[in-house]
């Protein structure tokens, strides 16, 4: 079975368009980007070698607003990831009620392998490079391999270029540049909040068992609030490995540690497992936060968790889904899991086009709405249609971005 993420997130637009009505042409109209740009980027290193770098970015559907978020730099990005990329943020800005559409972009390189100038260089060019850019147009934000300093650099590049403030430009910025407070664990803390609701609607008790697939920026977030409220988070890895305990592993000490290390491996009281095992694990809630297609068709079968909430983007495939739903795995899609950087980008635009900057407990108690608001919708659109909880985020997507393409006479 095909684990091509493009291909993944055609089969779940088409599945979802079939169940919910969809007209036929708005599907075909959305399984074609809108705008597909590759470009290369040569740039001198520090040792004074010239390298050649591709670029991508992608534009899936405007129809509800202008596109925007992540730039991935990563040295196996493909062309298909981005496209994918672009249609689930098309999904998840309909999905968390953003008047947006997806775009996705970055480049093929290691910024581990550079220097910090060497990544300045090629952040700087990236943004002059891009043909179509800016706040009503397309908001590039972070994703892997990218970070607020890499924003701030963007944002910088841009106003530049263009000779004014335009802090609505870039999202994912630090507020010392004009970028929202909460930027950094929204992701996180968005999922925290619909994890909540889900453990409840799936039978389960906040205090249950967790095991955490990814311990980035999301991934740490989600855990380290699952431990404060309770819940017995017994695994966590990251790119190095993974840690057990079956006693609960203490999520604050474990940051600490990272901070020292790096790394997860070789955190006191805990014992190495791969992140096979870790997946399947015999635990009450996973929670994929890494990289897409790590449930597939190869280890679906050995999945013992009762719920999946995914953090990441396109974590279970197609082929996986379906044995995992036969299983009786509750799995709340990445659309609705994750939708909270989305958000949090909406308000960090808000903010800098009005020049109006929030508390961080007014960006909680918004964020907190907009979650929750999307996972209930969602919730309906599965009892409404009978349908799985990710065909039925992406009916509720779908018939505000069809309804948005025919008023303007698209199809």
């Amino acid at each position: 079975m095909s684990r091509n993420p493009f291909e993944t997130a055609l089969n779940t637009l088409r599945s979802a368009g079939e169940k919910g009505g969809i007209d036929p042409k708005v599907i075909e109209l959305l399984s074609k980007p809108k705008r597909i740009m590759e470009f290369t980027i040569p740039m001198r290193m520090d040792n004074g070698e010239v390298e050649i770098f591709t670029a991508y970015r992608v534009h899936c559907n405007d129809a509800l607003g202008p596109v925007k978020d992540g730039t991935r730099f990563m040295p196996n990005l493909t062309i298909d990831e981005v496209k994918a990329l672009a249609l689930w943020m098309t999904i998840k800005h309909a999905v968390g009620g953003i008047p947006a559409g997806g775009g996705k972009g970055g480049i093929i390189c290691d910024p581990s392998a550079m220097s910090k100038w060497e990544l300045e260089r090629l952040t700087r060019a990236y943004m002059r490079k891009l043909p179509l850019k800016g706040a009503w147009v397309d908001v590039p934000g972070a994703d892997i391999g990218t970070s607020a300093q890499t924003q701030a650099w963007m944002l910088d590049e841009y106003e530049e270029i263009m000779g004014f403030h335009s802090p609505a430009a870039i999202n994912d910025k630090p507020a010392e540049v004009n970028g929202t407070v909460g930027s950094h664990e929204a992701t996180g803390l968005g999922a925290f909040y619909v994890m909540m609701e889900a453990v409840r609607d799936a039978g389960l008790e906040v205090g249950c068992t967790v095991a955490v697939q990814g311990f980035g920026q999301v991934g740490a977030t989600a855990a380290r609030l699952l431990f404060d409220a309770g819940f017995k988070v017994v695994a966590v890895s990251d790119i190095k490995g993974a840690v057990y305990n079956a006693e609960g592993i203490d999520i604050a000490a474990l940051e600490q540690h990272v901070e020292e290390t790096g790394y997860v491996v070789d955190f006191a009281g805990t014992k190495p497992i791969s992140n096979e095992e870790l997946l399947e694990m015999d635990v009450d809630l996973l929670a994929p936060a890494a990289v897409q297609s790590v449930i597939n068709d190869e280890n679906a079968d050995r999945i013992k968790a009762k719920l999946i909430a995914e953090c990441a983007n396109g974590p279970v495939t197609t082929a996986a889904e379906k044995i995992l739903l036969e299983k009786g795995i509750m799995i709340v899609p990445d659309v609705v899991t994750n939708v909270g950087g989305a958000i949090a980008c909406h308000f960090e635009r808000i903010q800098g086009l009005t020049d109006d900057y929030w508390s961080m407990d007014k960006v909680k108690e918004k964020l907190n709405g907009r979650m929750l608001t999307a996972y209930r919708e969602t919730i309906a659109a599965a009892k409404e249609f009978d349908v799985p909880l990710r065909v039925a985020a992406w009916i509720n997507a779908l018939r505000k971005i069809s309804a948005a393409v025919k008023m303007r006479g698209w199809v």
